[in-house]
């Protein structure tokens, strides 16, 4: 080999061996210099996401249960309700379960730690005050309740329920507007549901006497799918695919806020 191709080795040796060296990860940060994100990461990682699907399957099994008060941050209320359903007897709790199973997955995904305030369809409760702190005690860094209306047989569409200050969640509600729009937006581009023709206005509605909504620390807000007692939104929403969108949207709009677009 001739002293020209030894140097020309060398060179192109040494350059492999730089370029091998520039991608390999850093394992800790120099003094002054900030550390580059890692590529790929995950948009929602090291979030905490608290989800509440309301209701439960098997709440019509015990009215005592239910007539229970509880304290929901201004008054006394009962500990829930059974929830509504179709014409054709698919429950609220059923709904809900399922938007919420889809959206946990979706969270997941993208990187999300997920907290859901019940873990299967087939049960009691919580009442909606124990539901509320187990949101707040995971330090969730932003949570959704989930449910379907019963609204008259002509109105359609979706509403998103606001939290009004009252001592407990007076910190987050103004994050919990902005939460609330995003919501909003993502319902209407993802989803074939539109806003509310019959309950609050444009889509939107303050609610000061939920538990949910009441005892939060974190940003939150209420999503009214649809309205199960309309024919046209009832085909909508006990539809898997219909669901999966719900959820869809719903994720979107969680990213979209702790991204803080």
């Amino acid at each position: 080999m001739g002293s020209r191709n030894v140097f020309a080795w060398l060179a192109a040796g040494l350059m492999a061996a730089a370029l091998a060296l520039a991608l390999v990860p850093a394992t800790g940060t120099s003094a002054g210099v900030r550390q580059a994100p890692a590529a790929g990461r995950l948009p929602l990682a090291g979030a905490i996401v608290g989800i509440d699907p309301g209701h439960n399957g098997l709440n019509y099994t015990s009215p005592a249960f239910l007539a229970r008060k509880v304290w929901n941050g201004r008054e006394r209320e009962r500990c829930d309700t059974t929830g509504t359903r179709t014409a054709g007897g698919y429950t609220e709790a059923r709904f809900t379960w399922n938007v919420a199973v889809y959206l946990r997955a979706d969270l997941i995904r993208m990187g999300a730690r997920v907290v859901m305030t019940r873990t299967g369809n087939h049960g009691l409760g919580p009442c909606v005050d124990t539901r509320a702190r187990i949101l707040d005690r995971a330090h969730a860094n932003v949570s959704i309740d989930i449910h379907a209306d019963y609204g008259p047989r002509s109105g359609r569409g979706f509403t998103v329920l606001e939290p009004v200050a009252d001592g407990p969640d007076n910190r987050v509600i103004g994050s919990s507007l902005r939460l609330g729009r995003d919501v909003h937006a993502m319902m209407l581009r993802d989803t074939a549901i539109r806003v509310s023709d019959y309950y609050g206005r444009d889509g939107y509605i303050s609610r000061s006497d939920l538990a949910g909504l009441n005892l939060t620390t974190m940003p939150k807000v209420l999503i009214e799918s649809g309205n199960m007692n309309n024919a046209a939104d009832a085909a909508l929403l006990v539809r898997p695919g219909v669901q999966q969108a719900i959820a869809a949207a719903l994720a979107a709009a969680i990213a979209r806020f702790l991204s803080g677009r």
